[in-house]
Formats: C-alpha cells, structure tokens, sequence
C-alpha cells in the first residue's frame, strides 16, 4: 500500500507524480551499510535509505526535473505522504520542498506544519521546520503570531522548541519582546532541547543585536547551557 493523506480526499495528481518519482528515485540509490551508520547516528529512532545529504540534494532535483510549481495542497499532500513514509530521508524531502515554497501556503497550513512537528519529532526535522516553514508562515501572516504564543507554553516541547526558534532568520525583524518573553517563561524547562533552543534563538538574534542579548542574559536567570550558548560569539 502506499503512503497515505490525512484528509478524506484523494491526493492532487502532482504529489501523486512526486510521490511515484521520489520513491523510484531514492529507493534505487538504498545504500544498507549507510542506512545502519546514519540511524545509529541518530540513536536508531528512526530507519534510514543510506542517502547522504549530498546525494539526496541531488535526487531530490531528478525527482522535481519538470514539474510545476506545487500549489498548497500538493505541498500538503507531499509532506503527509512523506511522513507516512519509514524512512528518514523522505521527511528530509518534504522538509526542502516546504522551504522553497513556504510562501505558497495560507495562514491555514500553520496545522499542517503543527501536524508534521510533532509527528516523528526529533531536531533535525523540527529545526527546519521551525526556521523556514512556521517562521515564513508567520512571517507571511501576523496575526498566527499568537498561535506561537500557545506553542510556546504548550506542554508538547517540541511545539515549544519551534515557538522559540520560529524567528531564527528574522535578524532585524525579530520581536523581541516574544523573542525574550518566550525564553523568559522557558528558562526552568528541565528537557535538553527546550534550553538548547534558548541558547541557539539568542545566539543568533545577537548578531543583530548584541547588546540586547547580554543585557537580556545578565538579567535573567537562564540554565547554563542557554547562557553559554546565547553568549558564545559575543
């Protein structure tokens, strides 16, 4: 059976040709030795094909060689499909495709986004999509502002992880006071990602704004793993 949709409809006619193709295409370049070293490089959470990042970049433009730019139900389509796919390098692809075209997506698809966070959550899936697809569709539309002030408190870490990082790519357009507020209220979390998060979200708004971050670390009471990290390159 092949990899299904979460809705009632049948998938569009192009995420059906992306499907087909990206199956044929990456299942032909299965490399098990590969597949056995990168899932142990991510603690065997998940099994992999064996396809190395370079290699998957170039698969990955065999597989869309000619086709049109995909519409927001072919982008939903594609990632629910690739996530009901086992392995790994399948929600790679969907991650890419979701960061060129974020912009095509309404406000309405911050709950596939949700849907794709904290389903198979690990960071290497959640930090892309944090960045380049919910960070976009924020970007894009305003008022889903206050659907990250609820990721941020959710009880779902990986919601709160993306909440935190949704504006890594921002620079001068960053909200500070939700930038600093969401760290603030996350400062005691107990999970390893959740403070990592912290560190990675103000080491990069420090680049913009270095002063702002000291000052920020100075007056509050961060773990010190976020306060290394936010503090690192300053």
């Amino acid at each position: 059976m092949g990899p299904t949709v979460r809705h009632d409809r049948a998938m569009t006619p192009l995420a059906t040709e992306v499907l087909g193709r990206l199956t044929r295409v990456y299942g032909a370049a299965r490399d098990p030795e590969r597949a056995r070293a990168m899932a142990a490089y991510m603690r065997d959470l998940f099994p992999f094909l064996g396809v190395q990042s370079p290699a998957q970049r170039v698969l990955s433009r065999e597989v869309l060689a000619g086709l049109p730019r995909p519409t927001e139900d072919d982008l939903r389509d594609v990632a629910e499909a690739c996530w009901a796919l086992p392995e790994r390098e399948y929600q790679y692809f969907a991650c890419g495709l979701l960061r060129r075209h974020a912009r095509v997506c309404s406000a309405g698809f911050l709950e596939t986004a949700r849907f794709l966070v904290v389903t198979k959550p690990w960071w290497d899936t959640v930090d892309a999509l944090a960045a380049h697809l919910v960070g976009t569709l924020v970007s894009e539309h305003p008022e889903l502002a206050s659907t990250m002030d609820e990721w941020a408190v959710d009880r779902d870490m990986w919601l709160v992880r993306t909440a935190i990082l949704h504006q890594l790519r921002y620079k001068e357009r960053t909200d500070t006071g939700r930038l600093f507020g969401y760290c603030t209220r996350q400062a005691g979390h107990t999970d390893f990602f959740v403070r990592k998060a912290i560190g990675w979200a103000l080491r990069e708004y420090a680049k913009t704004d270095p002063a702002a971050v000291r000052a920020f670390v100075s007056a509050h009471r961060l773990a010190p793993l976020s306060a290394r990290e936010a503090l690192k390159n300053l």
